[in-house]
């Protein structure tokens, strides 16, 4: 990792072609424990953020599957209106049409 880092840093710098030195015992172990940190801290924010997401993924789905409940029972409840509506309407049709048959009633004057 440092021999990368370094030839990376010289390079952008514009120094081509030096040797670079490795690092003693004590920074490298150094270096190698902050590098170890910031991997567990990036799999523990990783792993969090996936969890949040499957988390919002899940209460999604479950809004959804609500809403078309709910979508699905107002339906069914218009297509019992509408039946109750015609029902009535054929009443008041035979209502009305029994009212004409009947004879007029004699006027008294």
């Amino acid at each position: 990792y440092h021999w990368i880092e370094m030839r990376t840093k010289m390079r952008i710098m514009g120094f081509r072609g030096s040797t670079i030195k490795p690092l003693n015992e004590e920074a490298a172990a150094e270096l190698g424990a902050e590098l170890l940190g910031e991997a567990i801290i990036f799999v523990i924010g990783g792993g969090c953020m996936i969890l949040e997401y499957s988390r919002q993924a899940a209460n999604s789905r479950r809004k959804e599957e609500e809403l078309a409940h709910t979508i699905n029972n107002l339906q069914t409840q218009l297509g019992e209106l509408a039946l109750a509506t015609e029902t009535l309407d054929a009443q008041i049709r035979e209502v009305n049409r029994l009212l004409l048959s009947l004879p007029a009633a004699p006027s008294t004057k």
